[in-house]
């Protein structure tokens, strides 16, 4: 099939979809909610990565001191950082999978 076979026929179905004879295909997505996670939550998603508390700040764009306070409840992630959370504690991978934190050996 041609180019101009594909759009003749993609306007005959647009032609037909106005007429009414033909119903238009939808997708629908949807968000999942934001998470809330408890401090005892947010250290085993860390140690799951086997990221310091330094590079796991780094990873999730917060200061150290945020992450400890997090990690002792003194404080709760939200918004972005949750939806990090989430994403890393379905894969425990996903820092370096993204190219957000990167291994390189030493010698």
């Amino acid at each position: 099939m041609g180019i101009f076979d594909d759009i003749k026929t993609g306007l005959d179905q647009a032609i037909a979809h106005e007429k009414g004879i033909l119903k238009a295909k939808t997708t629908v997505l949807t968000v999942e909610p934001i998470g809330c996670f408890a401090p005892e939550e947010i250290k085993a998603i860390r140690k799951s990565t086997g990221l310091t508390q330094k590079l796991f700040a780094g990873y999730l764009g917060v200061s150290v001191k945020t992450v400890e306070a997090w990690e002792s409840g003194r404080n709760h992630p939200e918004g972005a950082a949750c939806r990090l959370l989430s994403m890393t504690q379905k894969d425990p991978s996903f820092p370096q999978k993204s190219g957000i934190v990167s291994l390189s050996e030493e010698n």
